[in-house]
């Protein structure tokens, strides 16, 4: 984040002047603390909302949300979940959505947001500090959707013990082999999720006594694709474990078609459990930690909604709870 120096070299002021404009002292006429505004704008420097224009600090009638997928199911029926609350309240939703870390910087720019959004929605990335310094100066609210920070509202499920739950699962049906298709970390995302899902998955094992073996932790993205092509390396190996945890839904779905196409069986030969209860996983049979994505869409809306009509309201912490659903796809070897 630029300092006051930097924006006083860009307003052609002292750094003494900028420091009383940016407090709303008086003793700065309109037109030098215009300029120093624009100036802080540009250097994404965190503005008090009183202190902006007029016309970017009227209500828009819009939600920002910001997320960084939309081809995958959970971001999709989470915004879909946001998307209905607001119709119904009358709001819009804009939306940021990005792939790669350089438009990460961009959309967290204060001046990308100022004046378009009247709160803002982030799902499922942990903000960094400058980030959080950004978006809360913009003097909106903000909710996490996916995360908890004590800094803003959150709306979020219990990711280790929703693991343990799935784990557990394998451990009571006597699956002492078990293996792990986790989430690789996305530096861009930031994402906590795989590393919550494997912390769940490895504090079962403790507890129950059982060794896991390195050899099968299997690293796929969140997508069937990846891993289904994991999976066809994974296969070729001559010691199998008899269960593997998936830590999404989609993920199952291509560690399955790649089981399948080795002509082994599911669960015969390999029982498997995911996570999420993807609209599919009935028809595939699958065993899984079912969330409901749509559902914690429409509370972090509902959470944005509350504190614009109420801004000295306390700030809310929902934990929404997670259901294991017992399908055909993991074999009871007791």
């Amino acid at each position: 984040m630029s300092g006051i120096v930097e924006i006083a070299e860009r307003a052609g002021v002292s750094a003494a002047t900028v420091s009383r404009a940016l407090r709303g002292l008086h003793h700065v006429n309109d037109r030098t603390r215009k300029k120093i505004v624009e100036a802080a704008q540009e250097l994404d420097y965190p503005i008090r909302p009183d202190l902006l224009p007029r016309s970017e600090s009227s209500r828009t009638n819009t939600i920002g949300v910001i997320a960084p997928f939309l081809s995958r199911w959970y971001f999709s029926q989470s915004v879909a979940g946001v998307e209905q609350a607001l119709r119904e309240a009358g709001m819009d939703l804009l939306l940021y959505n990005f792939a790669q870390i350089d438009a990460r910087q961009r959309i967290f720019q204060q001046k990308k947001l100022i004046g378009k959004v009247d709160g803002l929605i982030v799902m499922s990335l942990r903000p960094t500090d400058k980030e959080f310094n950004q978006i809360l100066g913009l003097g909106i609210p903000v909710a996490l959707l996916g995360g908890i920070d004590d800094r803003c509202s959150s709306v979020s499920i219990d990711d280790v013990a929703a693991a343990e739950i799935a784990t557990q699962h394998l451990v009571d049906m006597g699956h002492t082999s078990i293996g792990l298709i986790v989430g690789q970390r996305e530096h861009a995302f930031n994402f906590e999720v795989a590393i919550q899902r494997k912390k769940g998955f490895l504090n079962v094992l403790k507890r129950n006594g059982i060794k896991f073996n390195p050899a099968y932790e299997i690293m796929a993205d969140f997508d069937n694709h990846t891993s289904e092509l994991a999976m066809d390396e994974f296969l070729g190996r001559k010691d199998l474990p008899t269960a593997i945890f998936c830590e999404s839904d989609e993920m199952a779905f291509g560690a399955i078609k790649s089981i399948r196409k080795r002509g082994l069986r599911v669960p015969e030969d390999i029982s498997v459990i995911g996570f999420d209860d993807h609209e599919f996983s009935a028809t595939m049979g699958l065993t899984t930690i079912a969330q409901p994505p749509r559902f914690l869409g429409q509370l972090a809306a509902s959470q944005i909604l509350a504190a614009i009509e109420k801004p000295e309201s306390a700030l809310g912490k929902i934990s929404v709870p997670t259901t294991l659903v017992i399908r055909e796809s993991v074999l009871d070897i007791t």
